[in-house]
């Protein structure tokens, strides 16, 4: 079982975690110093990557052995769930015609099978996600939830979007964001965003909410967290790294 590297090691094993994390994308210089710049790299990685089990890894900055487990295979498929993420959920749990509109279409592209394509963020869904406002690549979970809405009936409520944390910042300017913590419970097709790295930082991910139940869960649906869309199931008060739910209204109509 590998050793588990901290800040502050040395040595060839860190020179080995840094020369795997620039083939994943998450690139710093191989120095052998595990120094800040090599924490905030493997923490962008945990946070967007997934154990062998298919489960989300935990974002703590150390490389352990599922950290290694991650860095040295491809992204696995997720955790089989219970819920049936290929249905729409039923009307009386809520959510306005338009964000249920771009949730049948992340349904949709999770019953196709979409996803990466020939390497990590590569392959055609990727590109039309990314719409050409990023190179294939790049990370496209805000472009997954763009392209959806995109497809709803009516133009798309926001500027499409390739940053998580632009399609908060976005929904903010609107009215349209609910904070983590706050009484609101989210509903088919409001868009949850997450912070990746720190808190204050630049670094974001979304998702699409496919449903919350009673029993404290909270259903999604998700692009760039494995090599699929796919759907995923946490517990709401242990839902770590919140930033907020944005719930986008249907237009209202003046009589």
């Amino acid at each position: 079982m590998p050793v588990t590297l901290h800040v502050g090691d040395e040595g060839p094993r860190v020179q080995e975690l840094q020369r795997l994390l620039g083939e994943r994308g998450y690139t710093v210089g191989v120095d052998g110093e595990f120094g800040p710049r090599t924490e905030s790299a493997v923490r962008a990685f945990q946070s967007q990557n997934l154990d062998r089990r298919g489960e989300p890894l935990k974002v703590d900055g150390a490389v352990g052995s599922l950290t290694w487990w991650s860095l040295t295979h491809a992204k696995p498929t997720p955790a089989p769930q219970l819920v049936d993420f290929g249905v729409m959920p039923a009307p009386a749990l809520g959510g306005s015609s338009i964000g249920r509109a771009a949730l049948e279409t992340a349904i949709g592209q999770l019953r196709e099978g979409a996803g990466e394509v020939g390497g990590n963020n590569m392959g055609p869904y990727v590109r039309k996600y990314l719409n050409e406002l990023a190179s294939e690549g790049s990370s496209w979970c805000a472009a997954f939830v763009s392209w959806c809405f995109d497809r709803a009936p009516g133009s798309i409520p926001f500027r499409y979007t390739v940053g998580a944390r632009d399609l908060l910042a976005q929904a903010k300017a609107k009215g349209w964001a609910n904070a983590p913590g706050s009484a609101y419970a989210p509903q088919p097709g409001d868009i949850v965003v997450w912070w990746r790295v720190r808190a204050e930082g630049w670094q974001g991910h979304a998702g699409l909410v496919h449903h919350s139940s009673d029993d404290g869960y909270l259903y999604t649906i998700e692009g760039n967290k494995s090599p699929k869309v796919a759907g995923f199931a946490y517990v709401q008060s242990r839902t770590e790294q919140l930033l907020g739910y944005v719930h986008v209204p249907d237009p209202i109509t003046v009589v």
